[in-house]
């Protein structure tokens, strides 16, 4: 088998060869060059047959070649293509990376201060004691590498709604995996009706703690050995957005800042499980008494009554009248003082008296402000059938009304049934 047609253009092995495929040359277009070098300026068919190359790659080459520099139109007819010569093209070169190096060498310190300022990596051999993270994506992969380095505690300070971020950043598992480690995990939050659900799935491997107050400064430390803060961020360090930003520092200062800070939420706080048994409390059974419908809520009484038999397995049992009583004068009490006025209980008492010269079914007058005294006359509802009206609702219901007006706690008297015909019934109220 004879040398190919070529053979004599490019001896491999060459070095310029070598130079031309270190610069990015293809091989074929190397070809054409080094044939163009050899030969002389030729017309496009003739370098694609002195270099062996398919005519239809060969004008591709040619015209890669001659946008590079390397060939040269002629503007003969037919066109010709002259290489540009290896010593002008090997100064090129030479020239080319001598601006490469004095530009590297220019950008050497601000590329290389950049690049430590925006790394989300550390490791114990990192000098910075500083970074600043940017975005909630790059914030919870961050986060969620650490915690996974975590080998005692970790002590979280977030509002309410940022535990459902960071159930949707993956921050959960990290916890969750941490705590399967062995490593403590405590959360101080705020915990409401709306990010229950969240706060139940933390407590399956965290202690959790709830907080009154809002929660400022939201924050996760690490062991001793790291803190991130949240600085700000799109609708909070909790917000859908990207737009966060957090400060993670292993300075031993800042380290026990966020710590100390993470103490006082915690002492402060309320014990998770007390929270929740609180919050999923069903709240208090209300009958609506109207006017002209009163059978409506006692039918329902009834129900209830007979549920409660059917359940227990009693046949039978009483109520116990006063206590009743008490609870339906406390009520109406509440409802009387939302029309009442006066900041003192002198004024409340003239009020008090207003009210039932309008309302009430009787009159009601103050007899002596010290101590307070208040007598209810012409009340039909005091009766020889209906004791109980007088000695045990009224003195309730006059009670409830200074508490819901003034805010703290009254003792009223219960007047002397025996007197009712000739003086009416007399009341005492005292603050407690």
């Amino acid at each position: 088998m004879g040398a190919p047609p070529w053979a004599g253009v490019v001896r491999p092995g060459s070095a310029l060869a070598q130079l031309l495929a270190e610069h990015g040359v293809a091989d074929k277009a190397a070809r054409v060059y080094l044939a163009a070098c050899r030969a002389g300026p030729q017309t496009a068919s003739e370098l694609a047959r002195l270099s062996a190359v398919n005519r239809v790659e060969a004008y591709r080459f040619i015209k890669q070649l001659t946008a590079d520099g390397l060939l040269l139109a002629t503007g003969s007819r037919p066109g010709r293509f002259a290489a540009l010569p290896p010593d002008r093209l090997i100064d090129r070169w030479i020239r080319r990376a001598a601006e490469r190096a004095q530009r590297l060498e220019a950008e050497r310190d601000r590329v290389l201060t950049e690049w430590r300022e925006g790394r989300t990596e550390f490791d114990d051999g990192d000098p910075r004691r500083f970074a600043v993270l940017e975005g909630r994506s790059t914030i919870h992969r961050f986060l969620a590498k650490r915690l996974g380095m975590a080998e005692s505690q970790v002590c979280v300070s977030a509002g309410g709604v940022v535990l459902s971020g960071f159930l949707d950043g993956g921050i959960d598992r990290a916890l969750r995996e941490a705590h399967g480690r062995g490593v403590k995990v405590r959360i101080a939050t705020e915990i409401y009706p709306t990010n229950l659900g969240a706060a139940k799935h933390f407590l399956g491997f965290a202690d959790l703690r709830h907080l009154v107050g809002p929660v400022l400064n939201h924050a996760v430390v690490i062991d001793r050995a790291g803190a991130l803060v949240y600085v700000s961020g799109e609708d909070g360090p909790d917000g859908k957005g990207d737009g966060h930003v957090a400060l993670w520092s292993t300075a031993p200062v800042f380290v026990q800042l966020a710590r100390d800070n993470h103490r006082r939420l915690w002492s402060a706080g309320e014990r998770a499980e007390a929270r929740l048994v609180e919050l999923e409390t069903p709240p208090t059974a209300v009958l609506p008494v109207r006017a002209g419908r009163e059978g409506e809520p006692f039918r329902r009484l009834t129900d209830i009554a007979k549920l409660g038999m059917r359940a227990s397995g009693v046949a039978e049992f009483r109520l116990h009248l006063p206590e009743l009583i008490e609870a339906i004068a406390r009520q109406l009490g509440r409802e009387m003082a939302k029309e009442v006025d006066g900041a003192t209980p002198e004024q409340v008492g003239r009020s008090l008296a207003a009210y039932y010269a309008a309302h009430a079914q009787g009159r009601l007058a103050v007899i002596k402000e010290r101590p307070l005294t208040l007598r209810v006359t012409d009340c039909f509802a005091c009766t020889e059938d209906s004791p109980e009206i007088g000695r045990v609702m009224c003195p309730q219901l006059i009670r409830a009304v200074f508490e819901s007006r003034l805010g703290y706690r009254w003792d009223v008297s219960k007047p002397d049934p025996t007197k009712h015909a000739n003086h009416g019934c007399l009341f005492t109220a005292t603050a407690a």
